[in-house]
């Protein structure tokens, strides 16, 4: 209800101070303790998988929380689980401003933000600092500046700094805004970041005693060859998890739509029938060796069982909290439990 009444506002700012807005109107709910009024509960839907129990299969996909600074605010709304990120190992500003544009009438985005992050230090301090004992993903990525055939120096330096406090760890090898990254899905230069990541993992583990699981995110542009060779790649270096999708460079079916021609990344709507056949394909490549994590439009129930029957066991969401608002995780969650 809160947020009906917020909407109207929150739309009449550019859509990144919004999204700065809507946060701080989260933070502020969390310090009262009056989330009820901007969230409906989320029933226990408990979930096995990635050794790990999730309370229900629904999260929030990394990019709404990029340093981590409102991780037990998050919570509050129902989530089974919080990604956050993407970092890299030194603060960047990200592209210039404006790159975040609302497609309304599509229920979607385009952003080109371009990995802004405060950097991986600062998300630590904030993963030390957080009171909820939640389940947290850290997504990672590496500096725009860094030469692609250096790209695994900087994954393996976040994987080794958020190692200790994340609950999984995902290799972001796909968003489109930051040039070249997507090269790190082809065959030579993902084999090697795949194996250096494991090799590391390898190493932590054994110096911890305590195995993180690591994801792979990928594009929902690869065609099925891509993805079937991604697939063979990720089973090969004993790797845990896909994450399948980030967002698309393709604009089918908005073409119409003011802002469409901007560049960047498109979430939301359009996207949810090509992110289930990603997830579609993938299932049957890796023959349910690994979990699939799915994300892409799921703006309802029947979004989110349209991605487990695909083959997901876990899901995300993002863009549709912009234009539905928080109570929609613990509709979706009741909704799912309703359905078993």
């Amino acid at each position: 209800m809160l947020y009906q009444l917020a909407r109207p506002l929150l739309f009449c700012l550019d859509a990144e101070s919004a999204h700065r807005a809507g946060l701080a109107l989260l933070d502020a709910s969390h310090a009262l303790g009056t989330a009820r009024l901007l969230a409906s509960a989320a029933p226990s839907l408990q979930v096995r998988t990635l050794g790990i129990d999730f309370p229900n299969p629904v999260g929030l996909a990394a990019g709404m929380d990029k340093n981590g600074d409102h991780i037990d605010a998050l919570f509050d709304l129902g989530f089974g689980f919080v990604e956050v990120g993407a970092v890299t190992p030194r603060p960047q500003p990200g592209n210039p401003r404006p790159r975040i544009f609302r497609l309304t009438e599509a229920q979607a985005i385009i952003n080109r933000m371009g990995f802004n992050n405060l950097g991986v230090d600062y998300l630590v301090e904030n993963l030390k600092r957080r009171k909820s004992s939640g389940i947290v993903g850290v997504n990672i990525g590496k500096n725009f500046d860094t030469p692609i055939e250096r790209a695994a120096d900087d994954y393996v330096h976040c994987l080794r700094k958020v190692y200790p406090h994340a609950s999984f760890v995902t290799a972001n090898v796909s968003s489109p805004n930051t040039s070249g990254l997507r090269n790190l899905q082809q065959d030579e230069l993902l084999d090697n970041l795949l194996g250096e990541l494991a090799r590391t993992r390898a190493d932590l583990v054994r110096s911890s005693g305590r195995h993180v699981p690591i994801a792979v995110k990928i594009a929902p542009d690869l065609d099925d060859a891509g993805i079937d060779a991604l697939a063979e790649r990720v089973l090969a270096h004993d790797l845990d998890a896909v994450i399948a999708t980030n967002t698309t460079l393709s604009r089918a079916g908005v073409e119409h739509l003011p802002n469409s021609r901007e560049a960047g990344g498109l979430s939301g709507g359009p996207l949810r029938v090509r992110s289930t056949e990603v997830i579609t394909r993938l299932a049957r490549a890796t023959a349910g060796r690994i979990p699939i994590i799915g994300v892409g439009g799921i703006a309802s129930t029947a979004d989110a069982m349209e991605k487990l029957r695909a083959g997901a066991t876990l899901v995300q969401l993002y863009s549709a909290l912009v234009f539905q608002g928080p109570a929609l995780v613990g509709k979706i969650v009741a909704g799912l439990a309703q359905s078993r």
